[in-house]
């Protein structure tokens, strides 16, 4: 078991037994944790400790749902690039000529590389929206994504522009996440929602997940609340996300670790559910400025080349880690501000406990 697993950068004394996972959920004053590991290709196993809400004293489990927030990123992405499979635009096509229902205002690099899908899904669109997303409380009126571009509409941070030429340099960028969800619905002419349910989360089994707003009562009543960074329960259970793409999914531990073994096994040649394998290619290969592909950033740790994304929204910290050939990763899953430490020491004591290559050292000659 991971709880055994010893980790000389773990909150222990020198010589101590480490501690167990929900000793950590104590020392890092977060409720609850739920992880899945992915190994050989497969789901291995997938486990809850902790409290989804202190205020009701509701125990997490495996199907317990935590906000993946960024991690809708790169399952967004995948929705885009069902699209260009299907001819519907390109990923190298000026983002201007798919756009129907919003223009993104001009710029003064005219003559520069144009805003593409490709740079929009990489944060290299040169979008320098510098802000998160914040949410808004349940039962508060909500913008447009129109409104959340211009940043004109209630509780909007700031408009979404560009400030500097695309593919000049890596800017992580919500907004241009949400220029593409935009240019997604005017090119297909259907909700966000459904292209997602249809094309992503039903062909690969995520049936746990979901971005509704509201959520349906049956996956409402599995949600955990957010917990601030004593965990102690906010004022409200949790914030929404009208920017569906950037931050809005519900999700388990479980069913992230099924959109990275849906990744995997396309690259391996193993399964054409949602893409092809030369277009899966796109989400893991680097687009040439920072280290983002279309949707996951991308990083050698060791001997090893990793695809990931983290997140963090109001109350919840999360990440979902896998191996680019070997068939193995994690997803970890906080309902705590200071869930972040937490995540990293349960992904590192998993990656010990299956020996991956994390640990070896690069060779050198």
């Amino acid at each position: 078991m991971i709880e055994a697993i010893e980790n000389p950068q773990s909150p222990n004394r020198q010589g101590a037994d480490p501690l167990t996972i929900e000793q950590m959920l104590t020392y890092f004053k977060v409720p609850a944790v739920s992880a899945a590991v992915i190994h050989d290709f497969k789901l291995d196993w997938a486990k809850a400790w902790g409290i989804a809400d202190v205020e009701t004293g509701e125990k997490a489990t495996e199907r317990t749902l935590f906000q993946a927030a960024s991690i809708s990123k790169p399952v967004a992405a995948m929705a885009s690039l069902k699209a260009i499979q299907d001819g519907h635009f390109g990923l190298d096509q000026d983002i201007g000529t798919i756009l129907k229902s919003w223009t993104l205002p001009d710029h003064p690099f005219e003559g520069r590389a144009p805003v593409t899908p490709r740079t929009l899904l990489s944060h290299t669109s040169g979008t320098g929206d510098g802000f998160g997303f914040p949410g808004y409380e349940p039962n508060t009126p909500l913008p447009t994504i129109q409104q959340i571009l211009d940043g004109n509409g209630p509780g909007c941070r700031g408009p979404v522009r560009l400030v500097r030429p695309p593919l000049t340099q890596f800017h992580y960028s919500g907004g241009g996440s949400m220029i593409q969800q935009l240019a997604l619905t005017d090119a297909v002419g259907r909700p966000y929602r459904d292209l997602l349910k249809e094309w992503v989360l039903d062909p690969i089994g995520m049936d746990e997940s979901s971005i509704d707003l509201p959520l349906a009562e049956p996956i409402e009543a599995r949600t955990t609340r957010a917990h601030d960074g004593w965990g102690r329960a906010m004022n409200v259970k949790y914030h929404i996300y009208p920017e569906s793409a950037a931050a809005a999914l519900w999700t388990t531990p479980a069913d992230l670790a099924k959109l990275a073994i849906e990744v995997q096994r396309t690259l391996a040649g193993k399964s054409t559910r949602v893409l092809s394998k030369a277009t899966m290619q796109e989400m893991v290969t680097p687009v040439g400025v920072g280290p983002y592909a279309v949707g996951f950033a991308i990083a050698r740790t060791g001997e090893g080349w990793y695809f990931s994304h983290g997140g963090g929204n109001w109350g919840f910290k999360c990440r979902l880690v896998a191996h680019r050939a070997k068939g193995y990763g994690a997803a970890v899953m906080t309902n705590g501000d200071n869930g972040e430490s937490l995540v990293n020491e349960v992904i590192d004591r998993v990656a010990r406990a299956y020996g991956w290559d994390t640990l070896d050292k690069p060779t050198l000659r």
